[in-house]
């Protein structure tokens, strides 16, 4: 009798609860984690006491805000953004059907990246205050978002081989005006903190740019969980997802709006951290198969886990001085993804 070789999928229930398990383990050790001098098991007692209102004495007060104040919204920005950029992996490759797109393919990281460095090196938006690099990136992504959806739309509609060329294409151009706005910096560190955005940090963190981009993240998974019958549709092509009694381009034109909002308002707040909607879609769906209900399942708790711990080793790999987190997802990201392709568990769009 003739076995199958069709791989075998891990059950989502205990998968997504070890990794929710995994995620409130790896925020804890985040926390107690850091070039400072606060460790365990001090960075526990001081989260205990933040979260229940607890007495702080004196002479703890500086750990207390460097556990409280820095590290918490960090480990917690980390674990929103690795979501957020997870799940829209998971809609972007549906949305383009290619296997290689990531949230960065539509040229909106690159696009944010001009707003973002029009603060850092000149200073603009300064009326806004502390959330003068947010609302630039958040508002530059935006604009390019719909620069990209009119030259990509055509009389046919938003086709995904048009979309990722226009993406592409858009995306070099904003990089070349960021490019020159770096090397006409006339200070250095503010080239030098430009570079950072550009390459991912966390170390900005706050806790006021936290409910926008858990909102951002939330509403954008939501969306892409009920809509997860339509992206397997999609997935298997135009012409079968019409049979299937789905709108191919209404559906691609939902899905380009909510992915640039998330991933604008992401970069918005974390800089522009690559590989983790591109690396951990496959991972899952290696794991899960590729029902896009079941892939949304665990996608973004494994986003969240491997973001968190990626800024982990950003702090303390070369303390105090801070890598950029995307040097870590790509340097993570770059050997497992040719692993992936290596061995070509899946094939993309199958069930």
């Amino acid at each position: 009798m003739r076995r199958s070789t069709a791989p075998r999928r891990i059950p989502v229930p205990p998968l997504s609860l070890a990794l929710a398990l995994l995620l409130l383990l790896s925020l804890v050790s985040g926390v107690g984690l850091g070039a400072a001098g606060v460790g365990w098991p001090d960075a526990p007692r001081f989260l205990w006491a933040g979260l229940t209102g607890g007495t702080v004495h004196a002479p703890d007060a500086a750990a207390y805000t460097i556990v409280w104040e820095i590290r918490l919204p960090r480990v917690l920005l980390g674990a929103v953004a690795g979501a957020g950029l997870a799940a829209v992996g998971v809609a972007v490759q549906a949305m383009v059907r290619n296997a290689l797109a990531d949230p960065f393919v539509l040229g909106i990281s690159s696009g944010a990246a001009v707003g973002a460095n029009a603060v850092i090196l000149l200073g603009a938006f300064a009326g806004f205050g502390v959330w003068a690099l947010s609302a630039s990136a958040f508002a530059s992504a935006l604009a390019a978002m719909t620069l990209v959806y009119a030259v990509a739309r055509s009389p046919r509609g938003l086709t995904p081989l048009r979309l990722i060329l226009t993406g592409t294409a858009l995306a070099y151009g904003f990089e070349a005006v960021t490019t020159v706005m770096v090397f006409g910096a006339a200070r250095g560190e503010a080239a030098r903190s430009a570079m950072m955005w550009l390459l991912g940090s966390l170390g900005g963190a706050t806790w006021a740019q936290l409910p926008l981009a858990a909102t951002a993240v939330a509403a954008g998974w939501a969306f892409l969980w009920w809509r997860a019958e339509a992206l397997n549709a999609l997935a298997m092509g135009d012409e079968t997802a019409a049979a299937l009694g789905v709108a191919p381009d209404r559906l691609r034109r939902e899905l380009f709006l909510v992915t640039a909002a998330v991933t604008g308002t992401v970069v918005a707040v974390s800089g522009a951290i690559g590989f983790v909607g591109l690396m951990v879609p496959h991972v899952v769906r290696m794991l899960v198969g590729a029902d896009h209900r079941r892939v949304l399942a665990v996608a973004p708790l494994a986003g969240a886990v491997l973001l968190v711990w990626a800024d982990v080793l950003s702090r303390l790999l070369f303390a105090p001085a801070e890598l950029p987190v995307g040097v870590i997802t790509a340097v993570v990201g770059v050997p497992a993804f040719l692993l992936l392709m290596r061995r070509g568990a899946y094939a993309f769009g199958g069930r």
